[in-house]
């Protein structure tokens, strides 16, 4: 993400709620959003599918406390498109020191899915009288972005995938110099720094990517054919990847250091996986808990007595069933559910429905029969009445 998206885009319109939203209210918004906007459910539409893209990217930052705080922090110092001094600051003095403030000092607060903190996000836009040599490092590679579709019981048990993926690499006929000679020229326009002074004002000046050399800091004599003087070439590679148990539709996984390689030494980007997760056609899924419902007679339910019930991928358990069990009654199996982050397991959530049959032998609609009649002066719906009138 560059850094003007993450100044400009505001992340609280995108999920709908307002800055001082609590992280439950964040949670509950994406959540919404995202049932609604799910690839799944709106097969086919590219805007969906673009919206979709946006809540997770959204939520990305503003569902983790420390990315949150340093995109408040961004947006508050650049809201407006310029820098905004606070207390003290007039007459463009400040009082305090812009590299202890963008990490030229001591440790820097990591920003998760940007590649490092606020100091990586913003170093380049000030020009803090450093010298050119000091600008011209490594660059870090682009994050990649890929789907993967699970089956229920791959997510919860945890899969090995197979992942083409497509992402921009250093030409190999140049070895990513962008020249085929591999003797690329420093750009003059920016004198290799890959940026490009604009504005200035309070005793510093933003910067932009050189318009002459891409940011690259260099331009080829003689271009490339391959990926025509641009050091960059496309790049297909498929990756075994770990899918951890647990994992829920619609959950996004960042695997550190899996995208794009990055350029003169650079670290590699990240790749981020969206995981889609089929049905199941007996089982559900309620948070780490597993749900089934299991299908009971009148006999079992009004006498009590043992039900089996099924496992995900596991042995039989046994239930006891209370005499008296109503209807819709939900019951539970310890330690049979999904895997949770910390290696323990959630439960299965055993819901009871009473199985009313269709055809009755001679027999046994005698001794329903028979039960009617011992039963006659009995009226469930008695209080029902009851209430009615009272309301």
């Amino acid at each position: 993400m560059s850094t003007k998206d993450f100044i400009e885009k505001d992340y609280y319109k995108v999920l709908g709620v307002p800055k001082d939203a609590t992280e439950a209210e964040i949670k509950k918004a994406y959540r919404k959003l995202a049932r609604e906007f799910h690839p799944d459910a709106n097969k086919g539409n590219a805007k969906a599918e673009e919206r979709f893209k946006e809540i997770s990217e959204a939520n990305d930052v503003l569902g983790d406390p420390k990315k949150r705080k340093e995109y408040d922090e961004a947006r508050a110092l650049f809201g407006n498109g310029g820098f905004r001094p606070g207390p003290g600051a007039a007459g463009g003095s400040f009082n305090f020191d812009l590299g202890d403030l963008f990490g030229g000092g001591g440790g820097t607060t990591q920003a998760g899915g940007f590649g490092g903190g606020i100091g990586d996000v913003f170093g380049g836009l000030f020009n803090r009288g450093g010298t050119a040599g000091t600008r011209t490092q490594p660059r870090r590679g682009q994050d990649v972005e890929s789907e993967v579709t699970l089956s229920f019981t791959e997510a919860i048990e945890g899969a090995t995938v197979p992942l083409r993926m497509s992402s921009q690499a250093p030409c190999k006929a140049c070895s990513g110099t962008g020249d085929k000679n591999g003797t690329p020229r420093v750009c003059p326009t920016c004198v290799g720094t890959g940026q490009v002074a604009r504005g200035s004002g309070g005793g510093f000046s933003l910067t932009d990517p050189c318009p002459d050399c891409k940011g690259r800091g260099l331009i080829a004599e003689h271009p490339c054919m391959e990926c025509k003087g641009s050091g960059r070439a496309k790049s297909s590679r498929t990756m075994q990847v770990r899918i951890p148990a647990g994992v829920t539709d619609g959950q996004r996984i960042r695997l550190r250091g899996k995208g794009a390689p990055g350029e003169r030494g650079g670290p590699a980007g990240d790749l981020y996986v969206a995981v889609h997760v089929g049905e199941h056609p007996v089982f559900g899924r309620k948070g780490d808990n597993l749900t089934v419902t299991v299908p009971v007679t009148f006999a079992e339910a009004a006498l009590g007595g043992e039900v089996r019930v099924p496992t995900l991928n596991g042995p039989v358990v046994t239930l006891k069933l209370p005499p008296g069990t109503p209807n819709g009654r939900t019951m539970r199996a310890r330690g049979k559910g999904a895997v949770r982050k910390d290696g323990t397991r959630g439960d299965l959530l055993v819901t009871v429905e009473v199985s009313v049959p269709q055809d009755l032998s001679g027999k046994a609609r005698d001794a329903l029969e028979a039960y009617r009649e011992a039963t006659a002066g009995e009226d469930p719906r008695a209080e029902l009445f009851e209430a009615a009138k009272g309301a």
